[in-house]
């Protein structure tokens, strides 16, 4: 059984190292996986593109995770089955605050669980957090890299379209809770946060996020330009590099 094939992921054990970087769009894997030593592709179903290299000596895999929570959940479930252990999300996202523009980076500390898959698992009570030591290694790679970033509690949803109050019946509903998580100080929304953070948080995994902003939910415009992927992946493998040698320090303590 522990050779099995996981249904959805299609990967076994051996196929995937412990740190893993979880991009949404199956297109982005490549993007990071270039960022590796010898990179090749391992697996490819459904939303479920997997590439496995090396970074510092150990196996790195880059997986997509599809949009969304019920995907990003099967993904975790299913590769923490085959070995992997420490989380990075690169994604993207619509800012919340006017400060946060179109190509500056946020790293998520905690998110709004706003969306249902999380729920199915554990009550609202429970507060999605990301993992202290992934934060602080994605905020210092960020800082070393210079790259415009902020730190912080991020929003997470289901429905893409709810940043156009104007395409849901109950439009003022929507435009209420903008304003809310606006003046809570929540920086962006996207769609996969909580998901990552609880389900981690369960199985003991250790996850984090970085996402670009790559539009301005708070002015209406949900997708202006995709900037800023080059530079979260960046500073994901910086953050993911560091993680390594940090923990090979520790086996050899």
């Amino acid at each position: 059984m522990q050779d099995e094939v996981q249904y959805h992921v299609k990967l076994r054990p051996g196929d995937i190292g412990r740190y893993v970087f979880l991009p949404g769009d199956p297109g982005r894997v490549e993007r990071i996986a270039a960022h590796l030593d010898d990179a090749k592709k391992v697996a490819q179903n459904r939303e479920y593109t997997t590439y496995t290299g090396s970074l510092e000596g150990v196996p790195v895999s880059v997986v997509s995770t599809g949009i969304g929570g019920p995907s990003t959940a099967i993904c975790i479930e299913e590769i923490l089955k085959v070995g992997a252990d420490t989380l990075i999300r690169i994604g993207t996202s619509g800012s919340l605050q006017p400060s946060i523009k179109t190509g500056d980076l946020v790293i998520a500390s905690a998110a709004v669980r706003d969306e249902g898959t999380s729920q199915q698992y554990v009550p609202l009570e429970y507060p999605a957090v990301a993992d202290i030591d992934v934060i602080c290694a994605l905020r210092d790679a960020a800082r070393k890299l210079g790259h415009t970033h902020y730190t912080g509690v991020i929003h997470c949803k289901d429905a893409f379209f709810a940043e156009e109050p104007h395409m849901m019946p109950d439009n003022e509903h929507w435009e209420r809770r903008w304003k809310m998580w606006q003046k809570s100080n929540v920086l962006c929304t996207e769609m996969e946060s909580a998901t990552l953070f609880i389900v981690s948080q369960l199985r003991k995994l250790r996850a984090g996020e970085i996402v670009a902003v790559i539009g301005e939910t708070h002015d209406g415009q949900v997708v202006i330009e995709k900037k800023g992927v080059d530079e979260a992946i960046e500073t994901a493998i910086e953050a993911m590099r560091s993680i390594i040698k940090q923990d090979q320090e520790s086996e050899k303590a």
